[in-house]
């Protein structure tokens, strides 16, 4: 059989014909324009996910949680305006309490005090955006120190018949330490814990 009727050439096998769609090219040439190589499928195009989940409206029990929170914090800085107005009469309340202190000791503590407390007045408040932005570490850091806000509240009007503490001083107490279990329990209930879980869910589908 001659090779022009079809059949197999001189070396023996049977020319492919050329661009027919799946061929596999011979070794070292290129596939024709618009071809993948050696039959891989074509990759994916990068597309952009889709549009990130809409916010849920802020519910009731958070609004009252961190409005109390808000309110314990004020609370707080009223009381101490007020402990710290007479300063001479608090370092005589120091100096008092250890007869080792000298006067210019009493007052470096009085100020350091202050710092340190004007440093967790600060950092409470910030607690308290993160918190009502929907960072959850934020609710269980005001957990925690509304707890321990609790305690010592009880405590501190525990003991505030045997130490010279203002009938005002004791109702700022009193208001801040239900303020406090106000603040606590709307921020553990379930439409704020439903809140605080679907606001992490949408961050997370957004980065």
């Amino acid at each position: 059989m001659t090779s022009g009727q079809g059949g197999p050439d001189q070396q023996g096998w049977q020319q492919p014909p050329q661009g027919h769609p799946g061929q596999q090219p011979a070794y070292g040439q290129q596939p024709p324009y618009g071809q993948q190589p050696y039959g891989y499928a074509p990759a994916p195009s990068a597309g952009w996910g889709g549009p990130p989940p809409e916010p849920m409206e802020r519910p009731q029990t958070v609004r009252i949680g961190i409005g109390a929170f808000v309110a314990t914090l004020l609370l707080g800085l009223i009381s101490s305006i007020v402990q710290l107005s007479d300063t001479d009469d608090f370092v005589e309340q120091i100096m008092d309490a250890d007869p080792s202190i000298t006067r210019d000791t009493a007052e470096a503590a009085l100020t350091v005090g202050i710092v340190i407390g004007l440093l967790v007045v600060g950092l409470q408040a910030l607690f308290i955006w993160f918190a009502w932005t929907g960072r959850n570490w934020a609710r269980i850091v005001l957990f925690v120190l509304g707890g321990l806000g609790v305690f010592s509240g009880l405590v501190g009007l525990a003991g505030s018949g045997a130490t010279n503490v203002s009938g005002f001083l004791t109702s700022l107490g009193v208001f801040s330490l239900l303020l406090t279990i106000v603040g606590i329990v709307a921020l553990a209930l379930k439409p704020s814990s439903e809140w605080y879980r679907h606001e992490g869910w949408r961050r997370s589908a957004m980065r």
